[in-house]
């Protein structure tokens, strides 16, 4: 389970950001000005941190300075909404800028794009998946995916044990509006079943959609 930090003073937007990232079952801490982010930061072992920049006592700023030091990527969630700011907030080091108000989707999409650069191979069951070069291999043998096979594999496997709407499936991997008379998402959830040897543990869930098992 990744571990994030949320470093941000108003307790409604921390309250929100905490709750949407908890459900996509990350654990969360939190810290409420920039003190105690610094020292939640050397205290914890952390996957990513969200900052916010108006911070009491250290400014995300400073705490992005700091947070470089452990290697501990940074995404900041802030009202600067300037040009100037996103410019100065990327090239000192953050890996995203998310200026607020923001909408959640984008929020955890954000997330999930800076997780997913963090991780060069991960373990899956017999399957090795290396995020960098999106290749899976077995036994040291490469499975020839297409990259939207591979998309599609990555987020069954990330919400294992969801049930997961044909919907929800094809506006997360194909990004774009559902179209209910395409037989998209089946025909490709066929494929990686094959080519992957999953057919025990990709289960069609009958006039929903699909649900992975643990792998």
């Amino acid at each position: 389970m990744y571990k994030i930090l949320v470093v941000e003073d108003e307790k409604a937007i921390s309250d929100l950001v905490t709750m949407s990232l908890e459900l996509e079952e990350y654990q969360v801490e939190v810290a409420f000005d920039g003190e105690e982010g610094a020292k939640k930061i050397e205290e914890g072992s952390f996957d990513l941190a969200l900052f916010d920049i108006m911070l009491p006592k250290y400014n995300g700023y400073e705490l992005l300075e700091y947070a470089k030091t452990l290697k501990l990527p940074v995404i900041f969630l802030t009202a600067k909404a300037q040009l100037k700011d996103k410019i100065y907030g990327l090239d000192l080091g953050a890996w995203d800028y998310i200026v607020k108000p923001f909408e959640v989707e984008e929020l955890l999409a954000r997330v999930r794009c800076v997780l997913r650069k963090q991780i060069k191979e991960e373990l899956i069951g017999d399957l090795t998946v290396n995020m960098e070069a999106r290749t899976i291999t077995r036994d040291n043998k490469e499975i020839p995916l297409t990259p939207k096979e591979f998309d599609l594999f990555y987020y069954l496997y990330k919400n294992r044990g969801r049930i997961l709407t044909r919907e929800q499936i094809c506006e997360s991997v194909w990004d774009k509006e559902w179209e209910p008379d395409t037989r998209t998402v089946d025909l490709h959830v066929q494929r990686i079943r094959k080519k992957l040897d999953l057919k025990e543990k990709i289960h069609t869930v009958h006039g929903v959609g699909y649900r992975m098992e643990e792998m």
